[in-house]
């Protein structure tokens, strides 16, 4: 298990934005997150990797609190974005949405035009004052994710209309409208072809430059190619936390090893 102090001495508290400390999820009698403890840096990428139902997606929704949906989750520990509590019951779940957007495995457009799915959040946050606000938070949205040029002379069709590829980045578009200051990414390619899953990359790493994004992925090939930090999870721990680079080439824990050569998975 990794150093969280010797993490904090390296990169400095202010690069943290998300901390957890002896993090437990129980669904019902089961134990599906186990003592986690990680620092995850802003304006990087960090990739979460690991089998098949390590926790690794369970962790991921601990960070927005979508864990609070399931009626049988507990949750135990503690998460600090920016030095706040996430869990405290003075935090208002929905408002802390608006802070760390979500975007999930399979593309999940609202059966809505283009223009009003990405309008969604911005509406329900108050975030703008008249049509002209709205009308530039939509046109700022989906250039950030890539799309304004695809869809500008058409956002009064539907969103469900679009490719599977497009509808990933309207997701992407609508994550990002509320201004997050955090973006989950849950498998964010894994319904998408080649070339929609290379748009989609590059768009991961356009994105660090403004969030700290933490995406779930199934493929070491992606984690490599897109993150900047990467934690391994294996039956609810999490094993190794470091630089990308660090984890696929020296990894220090020999169940890392076995993951990445293939030997387990």
């Amino acid at each position: 298990m990794y150093d969280t102090k010797r993490v904090e001495s390296i990169v400095g508290q202010d690069d943290i934005k998300i901390s957890a400390r002896k993090v437990q999820v129980y669904y019902g009698d089961k134990h599906a997150i186990k003592d986690v403890d990680v620092d995850i840096l802003d304006k990087t990428v960090t990739a979460f990797i690991g089998p098949s139902g390590c926790g690794k997606s369970t962790f991921l929704r601990c960070i927005n609190r979508m864990n609070d949906t399931i009626p049988i989750a507990r949750i135990e520990g503690q998460i600090k974005l920016d030095g706040e509590d996430i869990y405290d019951k003075r935090v208002d779940p929905v408002q802390l949405r608006a802070r760390v957007g979500m975007v999930f495995q399979k593309p999940n457009p609202f059966p809505k035009s283009i223009y009003d799915n990405v309008a969604y959040g911005a509406r329900i946050h108050g975030l703008a004052r008249n049509k002209a606000e709205l009308d530039e938070i939509i046109e700022k949205s989906l250039r950030g994710a890539a799309l304004w040029n695809e869809v500008k002379d058409r956002l009064n069709e539907p969103g469900t209309g679009l490719s599977g590829g497009q509808q990933q980045r309207l997701c992407i578009a609508r994550a990002v409208a509320t201004s997050p200051e955090v973006l989950l990414m849950d498998e964010p390619c894994s319904a998408l072809d080649p070339i929609a899953t290379g748009q989609v990359e590059e768009l991961i790493d356009q994105l660090r430059q403004e969030f700290s994004v933490v995406i779930v992925t199934h493929s070491m090939q992606q984690a490599a190619r897109v993150s900047q930090k990467t934690a391994f999870f294996h039956l609810g721990n999490l094993v190794e936390y470091g630089d990308t680079d660090d984890i696929f080439t020296k990894p220090r824990d020999t169940r890392t090893e076995a993951y990445i050569s293939g030997r387990i998975g």
